[in-house]
């Protein structure tokens, strides 16, 4: 497991906080995947498609054996697992798994941009992500994300809503 990767979980319906552990524990649960580290769990306005509920969002880093397109795949799968149905863009959803970054890849193919093309735009990422890796850079940029973030609007609208470290990280993360 040599790949290190950050992957967003967001989710706006439903009990939230379930369908963020469920998604953990379904991430957790495929053998070439270790969960490593968790953010807390923020509460976010949406962005885009304003008229909705608003969202959880958390960042986790892991290790895998997987591919970024194998890890894009099983992505996918455990947002179909949850009941995720792709209405419009940006409207509500079940769960969203995003990847960030992978490596220091930049990996651009007809399914996958790595790393996540707005990911410098959303604060809802940046916060949970710097959260948990406070050195972090943008591939190729070398520009660490805390600078990122400061330029960013819309930051009030990210509200910390679960600290989770300790006991709590232990229990998402299944160590």
């Amino acid at each position: 497991m040599n790949n290190n990767a950050f992957l967003s979980l967001g989710t706006n319906m439903g009990d939230r906080y379930e369908n963020l552990q469920l998604a953990l524990r379904l991430l957790r649960s495929h053998k070439e995947v270790q969960l490593e580290k968790c953010s807390s769990i923020y509460e976010t306005d949406p962005v885009g498609y304003t008229e909705q509920a608003a969202f959880f969002n958390l960042v986790v880093q892991i290790t895998t054996s997987l591919s970024a397109e194998r890890l894009l795949e099983l992505c996918l799968s455990i947002e179909q697992q949850l009941g995720r149905i792709r209405e419009f863009k940006w409207g509500p959803r079940i769960i969203d798994l995003d990847i960030l970054l992978y490596n220091q890849d930049n990996i651009e193919s007809e399914k996958l941009i790595i790393p996540h093309p707005r990911m410098c735009e959303r604060a809802f990422v940046l916060i949970p992500l710097i959260e948990i890796d406070s050195t972090a850079c943008f591939p190729g940029a070398n520009m660490p994300l805390e600078d990122i973030l400061s330029s960013i609007q819309g930051r009030e609208g990210v509200r910390l809503w679960k600290q989770i470290n300790g006991e709590d990280e232990s229990k998402l993360l299944g160590n």
